[in-house]
């Protein structure tokens, strides 16, 4: 999965989600990984946190090689629920990375162990709590607004991380692709001083938009096969 990501971006990916009529499902602000540079992308493995690392071990029990670990904490800011054992472990079970919807910490030595994690940041301490374990705490986990199960695919990069169905992947990932070339014969074209306006018929828009007022530049550009916006 993250060979087919390899020329792609999670920007991209996002568009290719509303090309294709796909809702969006995007980690909330601020999810960023560890290691400034590191992409992500596999099927999501997901787990939820209640305050001890036993829940992780479990799972990694069932892990598939390329899985991506989604951890559910809360979004918590008072404590952070992987580090360096954890992230080992993860990679000696073949995950290809671990997106948590919270903190982390030994931040070296995550750099030094490799794995992608993604997360909202840092913070020195660990869990001093334990909560009570939910039935679906190997099944799904909360990220943000959505709920993410093993029938998801993860992706992740500098721009931050999204999930998509895994039985839309496919096309998504084709639709990222047309739109990417598209970008790059714009950008190509800009660089050689064919304006992005001109090369919208920006003006002719703006009469349309007149005559019309419903018209829109979305709308005009899938009449002309532009690719921004979407």
């Amino acid at each position: 999965m993250l060979k087919d990501f390899a020329d792609l971006s999670t920007p991209l990916v996002a568009d290719a989600c509303v090309r294709t009529g796909l809702p969006l499902r995007v980690a909330p602000p601020g999810i960023g990984a560890v290691v400034t540079g590191q992409r992500i992308a596999g099927p999501a493995l997901p787990v939820r946190h209640y305050g001890s690392v036993d829940v992780f071990l479990e799972v990694f029990g069932g892990a598939r090689h390329g899985d991506v670990l989604v951890i559910d904490n809360g979004g918590r800011t008072d404590e952070a629920c992987v580090g360096d054992l954890a992230a080992l472990e993860a990679d000696r079970a073949g995950l290809a990375g671990l997106v948590v919807w919270g903190l982390h910490r030994d931040t070296p030595e995550l750099a030094e162990v490799g794995l992608p994690v993604f997360s909202y940041g840092s913070l020195p301490a660990g869990p001093v709590r334990l909560d009570e374990r939910e039935p679906e705490a190997l099944s799904s986990a909360r990220f943000g607004a959505h709920l993410v199960t093993g029938g998801d695919v993860v992706f992740g990069d500098a721009d931050g991380v999204l999930f998509v169905a895994a039985d839309r992947v496919e096309g998504v990932l084709d639709a990222a692709r047309r739109i990417r070339d598209t970008e790059l014969e714009q950008a190509r074209r800009i660089r050689s001083g064919d304006t992005l306006r001109r090369q919208t018929a920006f003006a002719d828009y703006l009469v349309l938009r007149e005559a019309d007022p419903s018209y829109t530049f979305r709308r005009h550009l899938r009449r002309l096969g532009g690719a921004i916006e979407e």
